[in-house]
């Protein structure tokens, strides 16, 4: 007998719906799973048998095929298991549906134990939105633990259980089950007070250029010696970032979600990631990928920070995979499974010390690098690489007078509010552009956003013809200089804003 049950996998930070048929036939006892399914899938056999027998049902001593449609389609994973079963206990005529008509409308997705629970799975979020998105109403069956996840999709009924038995009870008419909802207002918290700016003695430069960095969205380079504070500086940046929005905060999830990375407790990521992954990291662990990909670091810093610290200690392999990110906002990681995109729209905050001793440069202590070291040090970061930072920022030694003084900082607080008003702005200029802020801002952009005066322009282009800039640092120049002016609330861009981001420019000048 033959059976049909609607299931769903990720792809990428997509989902497609996947057909799970079972046919229970004569022949020697046998199990087979078709459908190119990987070895997890495969492994379900023993999980499904275990479970239907200590659920209280009889696993068929006959020959079962199971496949898996779309049959093109990799399948990974053990999101299969709860639909398998279900497929064989329909096959077999062990469970005869209260209303066979809705089998259609049901999704089932679910790990089983050996001894029947349903257990969470990875990769819910994106399984609900794409539900939500099709003519045909779907309603989803999952485990409790991937309730709340499931549930901040409007348009779609989450129906939650612990066992297979409860499951079976529930489609055979025996209990009755609401749908779960969720209060997705309520998972939003306050700001959770991270590290505050207020905490970090001088530096006004290096403060301000984190606040343009947070204002419009442009990547930032320090540079130092040891103990000058480029950290601390880096670790405050996500206290001067509004809060997400609802929208930004499911796109956020989802990738989370996809890489297993949300728990029953918190089935919603509020707040801006911070990522700061160590300089051993590969490349395949930054950008993404895996023999089935997998979302990586640049991905899971979505919408918000990527740090970097000791730039210079990571391959030069690893650093070279963020230029096509930083440009697109995106990656494409292509292997012989699968071909998948992720979103990577982040601020990219990178550290690092002038020299392998770290006092190149340093007023107070003398540099032990030869020139040759240097150069090999400096040479991990390219060129076209360093082209992309936005704000390039040298953090000196800290005086002992800075140190000491008692003067009050300014907090994270009081310049995240200068930080939201800009980012409106942006808002309202680029509500007819699939933008958002002005470090994403192309060449049409450019031209039609940023107006500057006849000195600015002047100023500009002999600053580009002296310092032999390249036409990205010159765009550059501009997105920083747009967002110097919308802190002040100009609309024309004046000389003092082209100048001050011009002199964030300065490894330009000294990084040879």
């Amino acid at each position: 007998m033959l059976a049909k049950v609607l299931s769903a996998t990720t792809w990428g930070i997509e989902a497609r719906m996947v057909e799970v048929e079972v046919d229970v036939g004569t022949g020697l006892p046998a199990f087979q799973i078709v459908g190119l399914p990987d070895a997890a899938v495969q492994e379900s056999r023993e999980r499904v048998r275990s479970a239907i027998k200590n659920s209280g049902f009889a696993f068929p001593a006959q020959r079962v095929t199971v496949n898996l449609a779309p049959a093109f389609l990799k399948k990974s994973g053990s999101d299969f298991d709860l639909a398998i079963a279900l497929g064989i206990l329909l096959a077999t005529g062990q469970v005869k549906l209260a209303f066979s008509f809705l089998l259609s409308s049901f999704v089932f997705i679910g790990e089983l134990s050996l001894s029947g629970e349903v257990k969470p799975v990875h990769g819910i979020l994106p399984i609900a939105h794409f539900l939500s998105s099709q003519k045909d109403p779907h309603s989803l069956i999952l485990s409790c633990g991937n309730a709340q996840e499931g549930a901040l999709v409007e348009g779609v009924k989450v129906f939650a259980f612990r066992h297979l038995q409860e499951i079976v009870d529930f489609l055979t008419g025996k209990i009755g089950r609401e749908p779960f909802s969720v209060d997705r207002d309520k998972l939003f918290t306050s700001f959770s007070g991270r590290e505050d700016l207020a905490e970090v003695k001088g530096q006004r430069k290096a403060k301000r250029a984190l606040e343009i960095a947070a204002c419009g969205g442009h990547h930032l380079l320090f540079i130092g010696p040891p103990g000058s504070g480029k950290t601390m500086l880096a670790h405050r940046i996500p206290s001067l970032l509004p809060p997400l929005s609802l929208d930004e905060a499911i796109e956020v999830t989802k990738i989370h979600s996809v890489a297993g990375f949300l728990s029953e407790d918190q089935p919603l990521i509020t707040e801006r990631p911070f990522r700061a992954p160590h300089h051993t990291i590969s490349d395949v662990a930054l950008v993404g990928g895996g023999q089935w990909p997998r979302p990586g670091e640049i991905s899971l810093a979505h919408h918000g920070v990527l740090f970097l610290d000791e730039v210079l200690e990571f391959r030069r392999n690893v650093l070279e995979t963020l230029r096509e990110p930083l440009e697109k906002g995106k990656v494409t990681v292509s292997r012989a499974t699968a071909i998948v995109t992720y979103p990577a729209k982040f601020i990219l905050v990178i550290a690092c010390n002038p020299c392998p001793c770290g006092y190149w440069g340093d007023p107070q202590r003398s540099c032990t690098c030869s020139p040759r070291q240097i150069l090999q040090y400096r040479g991990k970061l390219s060129g076209p690489l360093l082209d992309r930072i936005d704000l390039q920022v040298e953090v000196p030694r800290l005086e002992v007078a800075e140190m000491s003084a008692e003067k009050e900082e300014e907090s994270s607080l009081e310049v995240r509010k200068r930080v939201e008003q800009v980012r409106m702005i942006q808002r309202e200029r680029f509500c007819k552009d699939q933008i958002t802020l002005n470090g994403e801002m192309r060449a049409s952009h450019l031209r039609k956003f940023c107006h500057l005066v006849p000195e600015a322009k002047h100023l500009l282009d002999q600053s580009v013809e002296k310092l032999a800039l390249s036409m990205r640092a010159y765009h550059h120049i501009l997105k920083v200089s747009r967002t110097i002016a919308d802190l002040e609330g100009e609309e024309r861009i004046q000389v003092h804003h082209v100048a001050e981001a011009i002199q964030y420019r300065s490894l330009d000048r000294r990084w040879e």
